[in-house]
């Protein structure tokens, strides 16, 4: 399937380097030149074509660009941007949560406990009293001035807010009753929501597109808003304009909620999933397309799950084991996958890029340094580096610097005959300083980099060392840069080495570009044997038949 190829292609985006991953995965961020990359600590990816994108850099400084659509961007005008441009007024706000609605307006708050919003207010989103978009980010104010807001969360075009005294706070839309105030009307400034929740501490908030979540610390959850698939887990389709308790869920320790469009998961401390609501994409994980109105077990057949993700823009669940498995289910690029399914991801940010619609983050990413670099990059990083090498190779009168431990744990060859020598420097004469090296690189990183030709001396130094990886990589090289120009050349080199696979290989090559292939010099070079065996094995074939 596509989606299996995609993810297959990504298996090694966790070596990468964070600046660079950003730019791949993310293709908004792909015009930024690789030093502003790298500056990059927190991200966001929205709008309804992911053409919209903030970012907040080492420094706090905040960046917006893309299309801008309502103002969303926060610049203060309504012009699109291919370049970033800086939002003055948040530089310096430490941002500790962000969400945003598909009008599309944002919402930011900071360590401060302050709420910032800006963008489509046609619901009154915003939290300010109008109705009027805005252009830049604004403070929001009403009934929120003496509190600190640790989290906000944004449905289709209404927002929550978490205060540290565990209250929520919610305006904005509510013609399905999506900020909990009792009616219908909607909500122009921030209210705060009761009734079932008077008295009680909320810890975590979510959104689906037209209704609110709320999980107590107790490990009660409690929905509010539109039901007709179900999505607050209630039992029933009926709407809820008050917050109320969802039923068959008896898990004290529930530690995480996500919300999809129209589908709610939650994770429980013992890392169990549960999912309810709409399920025409399978993204329940239930192995079916049937909507769920009751919390329902999902069996991921994977150990102990660590966080669940689900975004309100889109059908697509994801979820991570604590060894750092990715596992998705639902829309996938149109396609519809009904179980948790194993990826090669390293993160739940990058389901939603490669296979969400749109494809935007799910939540504020944060983006590690490149101070840290994985056990793979740094041995990359050490190879040929004088600095702390203990050994060289002089080979056509160039040095390699290398590591005997290293040396000894990735091959066998070096392991015995580094255990009986103590010299500091190893001439080498029977290969290729460019062999050679490309031999040295591949303990180092697993990979090797050579065009085919060269690669037929690797080979042959794969063969004598008696490396059997090495030298299946380096067929699988030769055999992806076969041509009609030199596929004699390394016809040659597959029987010379006696890699049969290969052999056959390129002389299927010779056979299905015949003529082109005996009008080349390397074939009228070729060895007299090498060339009676040709012939006789082509006629075999019915090459020469008329």
């Amino acid at each position: 399937k596509m989606w299996i190829s995609v993810s297959q292609s990504l298996r090694g985006r966790p070596q990468m380097s964070c600046f660079l991953a950003i730019n791949l995965i993310w293709p908004v961020f792909a015009l930024l030149p690789p030093e502003e990359l790298r500056l990059i600590r927190q991200a966001c990816v929205f709008g309804s074509a992911a053409n919209e994108a903030f970012y907040v850099t080492v420094n706090d400084e905040v960046f917006a660009l893309g299309t801008n659509c309502s103002g969303c961007l926060g610049l203060g005008d309504l012009q699109s941007t291919i370049e970033p441009r800086r939002i003055d007024i948040l530089c310096g706000k430490k941002i500790v949560s962000l969400s945003y609605g598909t009008g599309p307006h944002v919402a930011i708050a900071t360590a401060d406990g302050e709420v910032f919003a800006w963008g489509h207010n046609g619901y009154s989103q915003l939290g300010n009293g109008t109705t009027n978009h805005g252009l830049t980010p604004a403070l929001v104010s009403t009934n929120l001035l003496s509190k600190r807001v640790t989290e906000v969360a944004c449905g289709s075009h209404h927002t929550i807010a978490l205060t540290t005294d565990g209250e929520v706070y919610a305006w904005g839309y509510n013609n399905s009753g999506q900020v909990g105030s009792g009616s219908t009307a909607n909500q122009p400034t921030p209210r705060r929501v009761s009734s079932c929740l008077q008295n009680k501490v909320v810890v975590n908030i979510a959104c689906g597109q037209l209704c609110t979540m709320a999980v107590l610390d107790n490990g009660e959850i409690y929905g509010w808003g539109y039901n007709c698939n179900g999505q607050l887990g209630l039992g029933n389709n009926g709407n809820q304009q008050t917050p109320c308790r969802i039923l068959n869920y008896t898990h004290p320790s529930n530690i995480q909620v996500a919300c999809g469009y129209a589908h709610t998961l939650a994770l429980t401390d013992e890392g169990m999933v549960y999912a309810w609501g709409a399920n025409s994409y399978g993204q329940l994980g239930t192995g079916n397309k049937s909507n769920q109105a009751l919390p329902t077990l999902i069996n991921t057949d994977k150990e102990r799950l660590v966080e669940v993700a689900a975004c309100h823009t889109s059908h697509t669940s994801a979820a991570k084991t604590q060894s750092g498995q990715v596992v998705m289910w639902g829309q996938c690029r149109g396609q519809a996958v009904v179980s948790p399914h194993l990826t090669h991801f390293g993160s739940t940010d990058d389901v939603f890029a490669c296979f969400a619609t749109p494809a935007v983050t799910w939540h504020l990413l944060s983006v590690d340094g490149d101070d840290y670099l994985t056990v793979a990059q740094s041995l990359k990083k050490e190879f040929d580096s004088p600095e702390i090498s203990d050994l060289k190779f002089l080979v056509d009168g160039k040095c390699i610097h290398v590591h005997k431990a290293l040396l000894k744990i990735r091959c066998e060859h070096f392991r015995a005959l580094l255990n009986e020598m103590e010299e500091e420097t190893i001439e080498v004469h029977q290969f290729s300083y460019l062999v050679y090296r490309a031999f040295l690189e591949y303990l180092y990183t697993d990979t090797i980099n050579l065009p085919p030709e060269d690669a037929i001396g690797l080979l042959d130094l794969a063969t004598f060392y008696r490396e059997t990886r090495l030298k299946r990589l380096c067929q699988e090289t030769i055999k992806r840069g076969i041509s009609e120009e030199n596929a004699i050349t390394l016809l040659s080199a597959a029987v010379k080495y006696e890699a049969r696979d290969l052999e056959e290989f390129c002389f299927k090559f010779c056979i299905n570009h015949l003529t082109a292939v005996t009008q080349t010099q390397a074939f009228a070079d070729m060895d007299h044997d090498l060339l009676k065996n040709f012939i006789s094995k082509a006629s075999r074939y019915g090459a020469f038949k008329n």
